[in-house]
């Protein structure tokens, strides 16, 4: 492994690269352009807060956030407008500004995002339901929240991977947040979604021990912009797969046939083991190629 692979491989290990005077400057330029677009949108956004009317600027805002990281989003499929909890695959802290900036969804979140600088505050005026996985005993609060914020926002999204992934695997995904379809709500329509940023996917994963700082930093020092695809897939009835394991398996199901055809290639085992959701990495292949 050399080059780009090498440096992936040294974030992942939280051996951050150094970054040169251009990246620094691609940094302050990205984070000037940020500042400018909340200096502008976020008043708007209280303003008609004050009105009680609903407000479209965090929504405008995250699709602007998104491209100021370099993110070039192209929308395939039919997002549900209303009544809809969507089901998304889960590669970075990009994939909540690309899929909000799509369609106005608002999100349930580790609760390490809440801290997280600008993003954590934008993802909090976007109404999202954090969740700590230490919390065993708070799931039947934090579905109460998930409920209400189906209600405010009509529309949600999971991560049901419980992390994010490299874009060339697919984690076994975890049930508990869906715990608000059982049984569904009137009306309510699961819909899956796969992030597709291609070829830069594992550029772009934040997987490993890298943090998030050192994440934003390499993601925003980068050259140029990416292209990244946010595929709306069919939605379906939950009800028609009873129960919440069975509606995690179809969504996955679908997302894991979307990736493999985008891919062109079988998924591959996650390579990071993941402490938090209990997943345990494969041992590496004999010719140490596994990557």
């Amino acid at each position: 492994m050399a080059g780009a692979g090498q440096r992936r491989a040294d974030a992942a290990a939280g051996k951050p690269a150094p970054i040169d005077a251009l990246g620094w400057v691609r940094i302050v330029l990205r984070a000037s352009g940020l500042v400018l677009a909340l200096l502008l949108l976020v008043p708007l956004h209280y303003l008609w807060r004050l009105f009680r009317a609903g407000s479209p600027w965090p929504r405008i805002f995250l699709g602007w956030a998104a491209r100021m990281a370099g993110a070039r989003v192209e929308r395939i499929g039919v997002p549900l407008k209303r009544d809809v909890f969507y089901i998304s695959n889960h590669l970075s802290w990009i994939d909540i500004l690309a899929i909000a900036g799509q369609s106005g969804t608002a999100f349930v979140a580790k609760e390490e995002i809440r801290a997280a600088p600008v993003v954590g505050w934008l993802s909090t005026l976007n109404q999202t339901v954090y969740v700590k996985r230490e919390n065993r005993m708070g799931v039947a609060e934090q579905i109460n929240q998930l409920r209400d914020a189906l209600t405010d926002n009509w529309s949600v999204t999971v991560f049901p991977e419980g992390t994010t992934t490299d874009g060339k695997s697919l984690l076994p995904f975890k049930t508990p947040m869906l715990r608000v379809l059982e049984p569904p709500p009137p009306g309510v329509l699961v819909q899956p979604v796969l992030l597709d940023y291609g070829a830069v996917a594992e550029e772009i994963g934040w997987v490993g021990v890298e943090t998030g700082i050192d994440n934003a930093k390499r993601i925003l020092s980068r050259r140029g912009s990416f292209r990244m695809r946010v595929i709306f897939l069919e939605p379906f009835y939950p009800h028609d797969f009873p129960g919440r394991k069975a509606i995690a398996a179809e969504s996955r199901r679908r997302i894991e046939e979307a990736l493999v055809a985008s891919l062109g290639q079988p998924l591959r085992p996650f390579a990071y083991a993941v402490e938090a959701v209990r997943y345990e990495a494969p041992p590496p292949s004999p010719g140490g190629e596994d990557l």
